[in-house]
């Protein structure tokens, strides 16, 4: 049955472009290897987002999910932020084998995600996430936003002058001078670094959960950008716009100012990202959403 069971749609995605599909072809050969490996029995039709491939797996009759991505670093780190969340607002890691890229996780609904709920209570339940997963963690080895973002300044007036300038310097200065603001968050909570609707599944255990989070440490509004222009285009005007990031914000627990702070560096960091690597609808969306929050 593994011979046949990774998708053309997860082959057909960009990352084996560049990368190649040696990984991709030893997928039937790993899945079997795990499966013996932890007793498991394909339980359906897996499915898969840009970089990892979800098999639904039985084991003594119960429903699990087994995932496999490439081994590399950052398998490995989103294996270990789900050994750190433990279940609380996450998928529930029950084994790990971070060198075969492979993990045993709780059973969620991967045709439901929080991109088919209404803008507005999908933007409670995402802020609701963030409060929820913004706990204490005293390990130094997490990625500090104070130190992504103090690096990141150092870098957006050479990004803004090689991407021929691209928007007016007010805007730059704008991000600088919010990007300095942020580097005086404290950094002992958790912060997910990569979280948007489509990494929210509808759960058994609780009614949403995350997954393939990223884990850093300091301010819980640093990556609230991409829960804005992931759906950006199913807002049609400003004023959703910014009622979409109140809602987040008030249900984070964030002040209005802070989490407009954050917007604005974010997503002028991401702009400048993108056009430095060849996107052209983000920085597009990245455009609009600078235009309604400053």
């Amino acid at each position: 049955m593994t011979g046949s069971i990774v998708p053309q749609t997860f082959r057909d995605q960009p990352r084996w472009w560049t990368e190649g599909t040696a990984w991709l072809d030893s997928l039937p050969q790993r899945i079997r290897r795990q499966c013996e490996m932890w007793d498991l029995t394909p339980d359906g039709t897996p499915w898969h987002g840009s970089n990892a491939l979800a098999l639904p797996v039985r084991r003594q009759g119960e429903p699990y999910v087994l995932r496999l991505a490439p081994p590399d670093e950052r398998t490995r780190d989103e294996l270990a932020a789900l050994d750190f969340w433990n279940g609380r607002g996450t998928v529930r890691q029950y084994a790990a084998d971070p060198e075969a890229g492979a993990s045993l996780l709780e059973r969620l609904d991967g045709d439901r995600t929080l991109r088919q709920v209404d803008l507005e209570p999908a933007a409670e339940i995402l802020g609701q996430i963030m409060g929820r997963l913004a706990v204490p963690v005293d390990d130094h080895d997490v990625p500090s936003t104070n130190l992504i973002i103090s690096r990141r300044l150092d870098e957006l007036e050479r990004d803004w002058t090689e991407t021929g300038r691209p928007f007016d310097r007010a805007v730059l200065t704008d991000a600088v001078m919010a990007g300095r603001s942020l580097t005086g968050v404290g950094d002992d909570v958790a912060v997910n670094g990569d979280l948007h609707h489509d990494q929210v599944l509808a759960g058994t255990r609780e009614p949403w959960l995350v997954v393939d989070p990223m884990l850093l440490r300091g301010d819980i509004g640093y990556d609230l950008a991409r829960s804005l222009w992931w759906r950006l285009d199913e807002m049609p005007d400003d004023r959703t716009i910014i009622a979409q990031l109140v809602i987040i914000g008030d249900a984070a627990g964030l002040s209005r100012d802070h989490a407009r702070t954050a917007v604005i560096f974010r997503t002028v960091d991401y702009w400048l990202w993108g056009l430095r690597n060849g996107l052209t609808e983000d920085p597009v969306r990245c455009a609009r959403l600078i235009a309604a929050v400053r």
